[in-house]
């Protein structure tokens, strides 16, 4: 699995937007994408085996969707600095905007941020974050483009001691013209568990950024969740791009049925 970057001039990027003409109708996003801690920020108090773990990132899914993005030449964005610095997926009243913990883990440096280091942190890596996914979708929809975004992620094995069987869980709400047929694709595969709103759902506030740049705009979208220990390395992770890959290439939404903005699910849970 791969470990924590060191910092870099490269910190101030925090987010990074790779084929923005892409000719395919989706548009992928990796909200936890990096790990990356930006010098001025140390490890927030953390030991620095900490960063490669799942707090700080969601281990694998960049690879996956990298390798999706140009099979399919589809347009990615990716964020490029760490969940625990700030959640990009998080609306900004959430009150794991800034994580003062993570699963189990409390995270020194985020305890008792005032409002103004708060809003320097949404300045640094959620505005541009959003604001590319916002250009990016503006601009296909003025020149007529059909859009569909779908943001790949991925989640630990084992939660909090509870283990979970799914191998790839599908997150939606109640507008399911991408994930009925893209659940249908995947169930078709031989040993492969599927989750339904597994093992997390819209009710855990895990669907900003679907919400806020493709629900509100009344475009199809999905979120993908992936077990981290099956894309912990090159060979997992391109089986799973080029799965989800010949998937996406004939997938076609199921017809709207009317449905409204809004979140379904069960109990909460959190860090996706």
């Amino acid at each position: 699995m791969e470990k924590a970057r060191p910092a870099s001039p490269a910190s101030s990027n925090s987010v990074r937007v790779t084929n923005p003409g892409g000719s395919s109708p989706f548009v992928l996003t990796c909200d936890h994408a990096s790990n990356f801690m930006p010098a001025e920020f140390g490890t927030l108090g953390l030991a620095a085996e900490d960063l490669s773990r799942h707090i700080a990132w969601d281990p694998g899914a960049l690879p996956v969707a990298r390798r999706m993005a140009q099979a399919l030449d589809a347009t990615l964005v990716e964020t490029c600095i760490s969940r625990l610095i700030i959640d990009c997926n998080r609306p900004l009243d959430a009150p794991d905007l800034v994580p003062p913990v993570s699963e189990t883990t409390a995270i020194p440096g985020n305890g008792g941020l005032s409002a103004k280091q708060r809003a320097a942190r949404v300045a640094l890596s959620w505005q541009p974050f959003h604001d590319a996914i916002e250009h990016i979708v503006d601009a296909r929809l003025a020149r007529g483009q059909e859009t569909r975004l779908v943001s790949v992620h991925s989640f630990t094995p084992v939660y909090k001691g509870s283990n979970r069987p799914w191998h790839i869980g599908i997150i939606h709400d109640e507008d399911r013209r991408l994930a009925s047929p893209l659940v249908a694709a995947l169930r078709r595969l031989a040993g492969v568990t599927v989750g339904v709103n597994e093992p997390y759902s819209p009710a855990d506030r895990v669907y900003f950024t679907l919400e806020r740049h493709a629900r509100s705009r009344g475009l199809p979208c999905a979120m993908i969740e992936i077990r981290n220990d099956e894309i912990s390395g090159e060979a997992g992770q391109r089986r799973w791009a080029d799965l989800l890959t010949g998937i996406f290439s004939d997938l076609e939404p199921e017809e709207a049925k009317g449905s409204r903005p809004g979140a379904v699910g069960k109990s909460a849970q959190s860090a996706s």
